[in-house]
């Protein structure tokens, strides 16, 4: 554990927002008062839909963007009116920003001679970035001879070679394939570890984020949704956008019908009862929806000891190499899913069946309903 990272336990705040918005027009707000503590040395992933305001939060940040109101501090003070490029940050985009015209080599020196360092220092510095990602031997070759994870690399040398003490990253791995994605997300979640710098990181995939951060905040229609570490974003959810962003959810509207304490019984459309949690739930009478996740449903034997039991027909298997997806009509649903690893699916069930169910009641949470426009 290095020291860089116990600064992010202790929780030593770098980047503040308060009270941030941002319009554009005036009158809609893209980000709507943003409040957020970026800790030192933390991974902080901004995740969520086209347009919910985590670029634009980002970009203010970076300060190619002017909050319309509220304030951003870096280390202590306010930087709405500091200049880009004095604020000791370190960008990596999508599109790479390399230039064309200069080698791997002097890409990575422009931002140590736009800061006056003499030669030495610069080629010093240059050469220990290259080897933090392994691209010693690609100094003098040009972006336009490089393949997009080489040239994803050397951006991300470009934005460390500073040492900011905060990275920016928006959507840096968009443009790359699967495999060479996902050897990219631990590279980067390795150096951050090897480094302590701070990481803000943007991204609209929820697979991306939970890998790789510390903290995820999910953003929807400018406003932050729940902050959490990835297990609690998982496991629980603090509404249904969340539980229906994050992850796979088995959604089932209902009608609550009495609550005691943190749990709730929830009447189905057809009369069944289910009791769960109860998270975000208004008054006895009120629809509700329950999120349940499909890795969290027992089949045939396995629900004997479930409360919450019912019956479900196979309607179809989706076969996904290490588990299997099967779609069952369960509660009046046609597309209630149970995930199943390929070791525990028992290979006699077929299309047609119709089995035993069920779920712990810790594994069905009540949320609020979902409205239409979701």
């Amino acid at each position: 554990m290095s020291e860089v990272n116990s600064n992010a336990a202790t929780g030593e705040v770098l980047v503040s927002f308060r009270g941030v918005q941002k319009s554009y027009d005036g009158e809609s707000l893209i980000v709507k008062d943003l409040n957020l503590d970026i800790r030192k040395g933390e991974f902080l992933t901004l995740l969520g839909p086209s347009g919910s305001g985590k670029t634009t939060s980002l970009m203010m940040l970076a300060g190619f963007e002017t909050p319309t109101a509220g304030e951003i501090l870096l280390d202590g003070r306010s930087i709405n009116n500091v200049p880009p490029h004095k604020r000791d940050i370190g960008m990596v985009f999508q599109n790479y920003a390399l230039f064309p015209h200069m080698t791997v080599a002097e890409n990575l020196a422009f931002p140590l001679s736009v800061r006056n360092l003499s030669k030495t220092d610069i080629s010093e510095r240059v050469k220990r970035v290259l080897n933090m990602v392994q691209l010693e031997t690609f100094a003098q070759r040009y972006p336009g001879q490089l393949s997009g994870g080489q040239q994803q690399r050397v951006a991300l040398a470009r934005a460390l070679v500073f040492e900011p003490q905060l990275v920016l990253m928006d959507e840096p791995l968009g443009a790359l394939d699967k495999q060479l994605r996902e050897h990219m997300q631990m590279e980067i979640k390795h150096l951050h570890q090897r480094l302590g710098v701070t990481v803000v990181y943007v991204t609209h995939d929820q697979g991306e984020a939970l890998t790789m951060s510390d903290r995820v905040a999910v953003f929807h229609q400018g406003e932050i949704q729940q902050i959490a570490d990835p297990r609690t974003l998982y496991e629980e959810p603090k509404n249904t956008f969340v539980a229906n962003f994050i992850g796979e959810n088995n959604r089932i509207n209902g009608r609550l019908l009495s609550q005691t304490g943190d749990r709730c019984l929830v009447a189905l459309p057809r009369g069944e009862k289910v009791e769960a949690l109860a998270v975000n739930v208004g008054q006895p009478g009120e629809p509700v929806t329950l999120s349940i996740r499909p890795e969290r449903v027992r089949l045939n034997g396995h629900s004997e000891s479930c409360v919450n039991r019912f019956s479900g027909r196979v309607a179809e298997f989706i076969y996904l190499g290490d588990h299997v997806r099967v779609r069952l009509e369960v509660c009046g649903k046609a597309d209630f899913f149970v995930k199943q690893p390929i070791a525990e699916l028992d290979p006699a069930l077929a299309v047609g069946d119709v089995v035993p169910l069920g779920w712990e009641v810790e594994h069905g949470r009540a949320l609020d309903p979902i409205l239409e426009a979701q």
